[in-house]
């Protein structure tokens, strides 16, 4: 008995303490002039609403419905089990992006950070400029220009292997294998089809469990995802082990590829990066390296599928590059660079079908905003959507338009499907070469019909189309 009383007696007691702390917060809380908005239930708030429209396809619809009754500027909700004041139009993203590291920090769910311990999204501050300089250094464009000709080279192994000779393809499912191949190689020289196609299954496990509730229970995603996580890091860790070895015996070049780069290269301060940081920025990059990249390809595939007349001049600006090359001869940087309606046309799809739907920072300090009182830990969150589709910033915003990006293309923070500020996505460049690279061998082989001209995308957590996008292939010529 007096056991019991032992027990109960601290737990009665930490509840008691739990309740006075809550308390205290929301009548903290209740004397701010927080954003309007709802907190929905307590810890769940409107995850629910937030996934059901990301199901849909459609985010920007639970963002715009809130921005309509709140406040077309900024409004509160709760997600993930934290308080968040979405931020709206090109004032929130220039807000955001340009008080990194005074007002506020990058921050990504528990899920993220769990999952992605000790790599680049986990830090913050001058930790964070450190590491993205040292990965900046093999991902700029004088670097990645040394590996255009290798790019092609995979891309037509990819055609030839997976395309040519098929009547029918599922563009999701085959652009998966391509994205994930092209950041193997270029980031662990890793070739073997059976080796990618398993370490492929597992990132398809991980993917599900990024972004959601940590719960690391039997049968969840978050469980699922963690497992998978652990098997990857231990593929690289053997390959890791190899390569100090070839290094040492110069059997392995220095500039190889991403693993060599950071093996051999220390950061600004003269510091290696640790086994453990490693492993968990080559987990980082090979995710985000294939997975957007693959949405985006979907997407431009599916766009193209509908829009001959733009498909069309795409074959044209292709074919013009061609027709300088010699027989066999590979694309070099000159190449790429005058693919500018193409690009044009990836820019205006990332317009109307951003693959990620924004990012997170959280607040450093109590700040005003729009006369908003913003309190210290809250979550701030920021979708491309919500000037993509402004129809003050975008004239015909719902018609595809790919000279909106000639001359000095968009007003400043209204185009953001890379993000912005010192966050901007790190691999925007290898994107922007991949997909190139990708969309000259496949007009100039194929033209495609859309077997299912309306199927929509949705958000899990990149876009991915309903069904994955089977198209009816024909040769080009």
């Amino acid at each position: 008995m007096e056991m019991i009383k032992l027990i109960v007696l601290p737990t009665a007691l930490t509840l008691f303490v739990l309740f006075l702390y809550f308390i205290t917060k929301i009548i903290k809380l209740r004397k701010l002039n927080l954003p309007k908005g709802n907190l929905g239930l307590p810890v769940i708030g409107e995850t629910l609403e937030f996934f059901k429209a990301s199901l849909e396809g459609k985010q920007i619809r639970f963002i715009q419905e809130r921005m309509k009754k709140y406040d077309s500027r900024v409004f509160k909700t709760s997600m993930f089990g934290e308080n968040i004041a979405v931020f709206c139009g090109t004032a929130g993203n220039k807000y955001l992006f340009s008080n990194e590291n005074k007002n506020v920090q990058l921050w990504w769910p528990s899920s993220v950070k769990r999952l992605l311990r000790l790599s680049l999204v986990s830090e913050v501050g001058d930790e964070a400029k450190i590491t993205r300089k040292l990965l900046m250094s093999f991902l700029n464009p004088e670097t990645l220009r040394n590996y255009l000709p290798k790019m092609d080279w995979i891309t037509q192994q990819h055609i030839n292997t997976h395309w040519k000779g098929k009547e029918q393809v599922v563009v999701y499912e085959i652009t998966q294998i391509y994205t994930f191949q092209m950041a193997c190689c270029l980031f662990l020289s890793m070739e073997d089809p059976i080796q990618l196609s398993n370490l492929l299954s597992y990132f398809e496990e991980f993917l599900k469990g990024v972004i959601g509730f940590s719960i690391n229970f039997p049968g969840t995603r978050f469980h699922k995802a963690m497992k998978a996580a652990d098997a990857i890091k231990k593929e690289i860790k053997l390959i890791m082990k190899k390569r100090k070895v070839d290094l040492e015996e110069k059997k392995a070049s220095p500039a190889q590829d991403l693993l060599s780069h950071l093996l051999v290269t220390p950061d600004t301060s003269g510091r290696f990066m640790s086994e453990a940081e490693i492993l968990d920025n080559m987990l980082l990059l090979l995710f985000a390296g294939h997975d957007t990249s693959k949405s985006v390809i979907s997407l431009i595939m599916k766009y193209l599928g509908n829009m001959p007349e733009v498909y069309e001049q795409v074959l044209k600006e292709q074919l013009e590059i061609s027709q300088g090359k010699k027989e066999g001869e590979l694309l070099q940087w000159e190449d790429v660079q005058k693919m500018k309606y193409s690009w044009n046309v990836v820019s205006e799809v990332l317009r109307l079908s951003p693959p990620v739907g924004g990012g997170y920072r959280n607040a450093m300090k109590d700040f005003s905003y729009a006369s908003y009182n913003i309190p210290i830990d809250w979550k701030l969150h920021w979708n491309p959507q919500t000037t993509h589709m402004d129809p003050t910033l975008f004239t015909n915003l719902e018609n595809f338009d790919a000279s909106r990006y000639e001359g000095e293309g968009p007003i400043p923070y209204s185009y953001a499907p890379f993000g912005g500020g010192p966050r901007m996505c790190l691999g925007q460049e290898f994107a922007r070469l991949e997909i190139l690279v990708f969309m000259h061998n496949i007009v100039k082989r194929f033209k495609w019909d859309l077997v299912n001209p309306d199927e929509k995308f949705k958000y899990d957590p990149m876009l991915e189309p309903e069904k994955g996008l089977p198209i009816q292939l024909h040769p080009s010529h």
